[in-house]
């Protein structure tokens, strides 16, 4: 576990200005806690040894008052700007890492990495924060206090920085064991919360299924587990913490009582003067205060800088290099499949999608008719065979050019929050007359605001039929030569099917083409082609 991990200023631009004004605000703060030191000695020896009134220390004290309000100053910007980093940095991070993880495609994501990566991307990255605020700036200012500091104690009596040169090694020595031990609960940590997170994410997408069986009760004993482990990793690193923090504390308070008690005995004996005695008395502990900082803060960014850790091996995962030539017009290409395999499922695939019609994938659940569709799209490459438009790899065709012209309908439909209005798109008579086709209009007229009706993540606010109704007018209304069905009709019944169905024909009567998968034998008869996935076993078969 790196104290700054290069990587990190290598991904996140916010970060490099706030390292190097975290190490500017660091050389400032240790000029000003010289400064504070050397005049409240000189403030009190004159004071005890020659007796000087207030009025002669006027000056001192005033000059003294203005280095304490500079240092406040000097915190309270750090703190604002380490805020900001803060916010940013993980802003950045987030974004590179759900886009890398989109790039790196749904067969990297099938792994088993896309629930960790929605952890990670969430909660996860959230920890880098006290990392920002509190970690980075003590772990400057202990590049340029406590060396600035010590060299200006050895300037003023050589022996204290001699007894302070002999202990200063024994923190940071107590740093490293305490942090090889904190590393492991760190990673620990975020393991579980990450396995917590993979359980409920998929407890969530399988609830509905579960409760049609009257099952949903039955994960609620592994999902309680995963939390009572990620709560006991929580509790340990804790546990270190607080005892970390007290070996450090005694360690220096020990180290500047040594240097205490060498100056009160030099001072009983002459041989240091008083403002001397006082000036290295108050720099002692400032020599020690940003190492004890660190390493009470660095527990509190450890579950930080692990999920960094963790977002970077994301990061440098290599992407398959992506296509540069500029798709064809899906309007008059026709997109093939030859001989298409991949993982096993779907396996020697043969398809033809010409412009204008519908084909219809089928075959048993599981047998990779999604998978197909995610070929056709580019989405993964195959292991065997070749995906082309007009005589052009697939793996050759900028993504971007393709997906442009492409509508895809998964299983469950995406919506966006906002209104129906702004999900659907259109003017208002074309979306009337698709409403018309798909049942929307109904739906619109038992709801109040109609249009206007705003629905949240993933439509919440209607019924998985009321947002399939959504979902296929947006597709109606999407200018895109081809589209892309996923089983439409599931969890449909009769009605919902038989908008579907109309869809589908209102889609080939505007010259569109559609690709669609397919178990009910009423949408499959309405295909032009007919393809059948098969398995690696129904191949040998």
């Amino acid at each position: 576990m790196r104290p700054l991990d290069p990587r990190l200023l290598r991904h996140a631009r916010a970060a490099r200005g706030y390292v190097a004004l975290t190490a500017a605000l660091g050389v400032l703060t240790a000029a000003l806690v010289v400064a504070q030191a050397l005049l409240l000695a000189h403030t009190l020896g004159n004071a005890v040894t020659d007796g000087a009134t207030l009025a002669v220390l006027a000056p001192t004290i005033a000059w003294l008052a203005a280095v304490v309000l500079v240092r406040a100053l000097v915190t309270a910007l750090q703190e604002r700007f380490a805020h900001r980093a803060a916010t940013r940095t993980v802003g950045e991070l987030r974004e590179q890492v759900v886009a890398h993880a989109v790039a790196l495609g749904p067969r990297w994501l099938a792994t088993g990495e896309g629930p960790s990566v929605v952890t990670l991307a969430t909660r996860g990255l959230d920890a880098l924060e006290p990392y920002f605020v509190r970690y980075l700036p003590q772990l400057v200012l202990a590049a340029t206090v406590t060396p600035g500091v010590l060299l200006v104690v050895l300037g003023l009596d050589w022996i204290s920085a001699s007894i302070l040169v002999v202990v200063l090694p024994l923190v940071p020595l107590f740093m490293v064991l305490v942090g090889r031990l904190t590393q492991g609960r760190s990673e620990q940590g975020l393991a579980s919360m990450q396995r917590l997170g993979a359980q409920v994410l998929d407890l969530l997408a399988g609830l509905p299924t579960l409760r049609a069986h009257g099952r949903e009760h039955g994960p609620a004993a592994r999902v309680r587990s995963l939390g009572d482990a990620h709560r006991q990793a929580t509790m340990g690193t804790l546990r270190i913490a607080f005892l970390s923090g007290m070996v450090l504390e005694l360690l220096t308070t020990l180290s500047v009582a040594l240097v205490a008690v060498g100056i009160g005995l030099r001072l009983v004996e002459g041989d240091l003067d008083l403002v001397t005695g006082i000036a290295v008395l108050v720099l002692a502990p400032e020599v020690f205060l940003p190492l004890r900082q660190v390493g009470i803060q660095f527990h509190a960014a450890a579950d930080g800088v692990a999920a960094a850790g963790r977002a970077f091996e994301v990061l440098e995962t290599p992407v398959p290099p992506a296509g540069t030539r500029t798709a064809p017009d899906l309007r008059t290409a026709t997109l093939r499949l030859d001989g298409v395999g991949v993982a096993g499922t779907p396996d020697d695939l043969d398809l033809v999608l010409r412009p204008g019609t519908v084909v219809a994938l089928t075959g048993p659940s599981g047998v990779g008719k999604t998978t197909a569709l995610e070929v056709a799209l580019g989405l993964l490459r195959p292991d065997t065979g070749r995906a082309s438009i007009d005589g052009i790899d697939l793996a050759d065709v900028d993504p971007a050019s393709l997906w442009a012209q492409v509508t895809w309908l998964p299983q469950r439909p995406v919506l966006e929050p906002g209104t129906i209005a702004q999900l659907v798109g259109g003017d208002e008579a074309s979306r009337a007359i698709a409403a018309g086709l798909t049942g929307l209009d109904a739906v619109l007229a038992d709801l109040p605001l109609a249009w206007e009706t705003p629905l949240g993540r993933g439509g919440e606010g209607l019924s998985l039929g009321q947002r399939q109704r959504v979902a296929l007018t947006r597709t109606l209304l999407s200018p895109t030569p081809l589209v892309v069905l996923d089983e439409p009709t599931a969890h449909l019944d009769a009605a919902g099917e038989q908008v579907v169905l109309d869809t589908v024909r209102a889609l080939r009567d505007a010259g569109r083409t559609v690709l669609l998968a397919a178990h009910r034998h009423s949408l499959v008869a309405a295909a032009d082609d007919v393809v059948r996935v098969r398995s690696a076993a129904e191949v040998l078969a």
